[in-house]
């Protein structure tokens, strides 16, 4: 045998670079499983789940449903949207858009005619959907904050108010209306939160600055807090739905740019320290090199943290949904943060 036997140039190359290949693919799923073991700054429970291309790259359950009965979790159990809502509040208005039963730049009081306020004279239903209506977060009685489409302020309230708009124009509810999309998206598992149906929700956690925990047996959100802050569903589901909004199945190519385009930009903490696009119940993140769009959800009060994130060019999500959400803001979504910064880093997004 030659012993100064060496490879061609070419083929050492290529044995190197799918080994580098190889070794970077495989490396997000060691780095989250090491991740989530971290207990400083903070425990993680919850599930996280990578999809793209329709194939799980990496799914896992961790902690318990009930922190008191020690259920362990699954990746198949139920947990609230909170924010998230608002990108299928936003879908199904916009399929009544498409149906020419609402115009976006019409003042609402086109729709609402005996609806007591001032503003409906001036806010629009786009004005609502990319929180640039001047409404507070959650009170409806005080006056607007700025002019709309002048400036952007979160509001959970505006979209109760285009929900209302939408239920006067295409005559159904929004439970008849969610429940459809859910059903067209194959999202199966995933539910209007009606009395029967929030059975089925694992229980919420807050997480108090002093460490300890309370458990709530009980949600204080009421119907009018669905629209822009509520429902149930899976982590499964949601890569289902993120493929059924992002590849067509549910908007014409021009109301989805619509939807993901944006006159407004916001800060938020788990996106960037630098302001970045709201759409209409999107963020769009298109300054750092590989688009990413997706929400966030937070409620300590409830006790649920998420975030759901879609990569078209790679037709990429990541999902992270927790059933405990911490009062101090500032770790509040650092497991959400890391999984993100692991998976943008990684070769899944090359």
């Amino acid at each position: 045998m030659n012993k100064n036997f060496k490879f061609p140039a070419f083929i050492l190359s290529i044995l190197i670079a799918s080994f580098n290949a190889f070794g970077q693919n495989t490396d997000y799923s060691i780095q989250i499983d090491s991740l989530i073991k971290t207990t400083n700054p903070r425990n993680f429970n919850g599930v996280v789940l990578i999809q793209q291309n329709g194939k799980t790259k990496y799914t896992g359950a961790y902690g318990y449903s009930n922190f008191e009965e020690k259920s362990s979790l699954k990746i198949t159990d139920k947990f609230s949207t909170m924010s998230i809502a608002k990108q299928f509040t936003s879908t199904l208005i916009l399929q009544a858009v498409e149906k020419g039963l609402i115009d976006l730049h019409t003042p609402i009081r086109k729709y609402l005619p005996d609806f007591k306020y001032t503003w409906a004279d001036t806010v629009t239903v786009h004005h609502l959907l990319n929180n640039t209506s001047g409404l507070h977060s959650d009170k409806i009685d005080n006056p607007l904050k700025f002019t709309p489409g002048s400036a952007f302020s979160y509001s959970n309230i505006g979209y109760y108010v285009a929900g209302l708009v939408l239920e006067k124009q295409s005559k159904k509810t929004f439970e008849q209306l969610v429940t459809e999309l859910f059903k067209k998206c194959g999202m199966k598992n995933s539910f209007y939160p009606s009395e029967k149906a929030s059975h089925l929700l694992t229980k919420g956690h807050t997480i108090k600055k002093d460490g300890t925990y309370r458990l709530n047996e009980q949600l204080s959100f009421e119907p009018s807090h669905y629209w822009g802050s509520h429902l149930i569903v899976t982590a499964p589901d949601l890569a289902k739905w993120n493929e059924c909004l992002h590849k067509g199945k549910v908007l014409k190519p021009a109301t989805y740019k619509l939807m993901t385009s944006y006159v407004i930009t916001n800060a938020h903490q788990l996106f960037s320290k630098n302001p970045i696009g709201y759409g209409y119940g999107l963020r769009i993140n298109d300054k750092e090199g590989i688009l990413e769009i997706g929400h966030t959800g937070f409620h300590p009060n409830e006790g649920y943290t998420a975030v759901n994130l879609y990569y078209p060019e790679t037709n990429t999500s990541v999902i992270v949904m927790e059933n405990q959400a911490n009062e101090n803001f500032d770790i509040a979504y650092y497991f959400e943060q890391e999984i993100r910064k692991i998976v943008k880093n990684s070769t899944l997004l090359k």
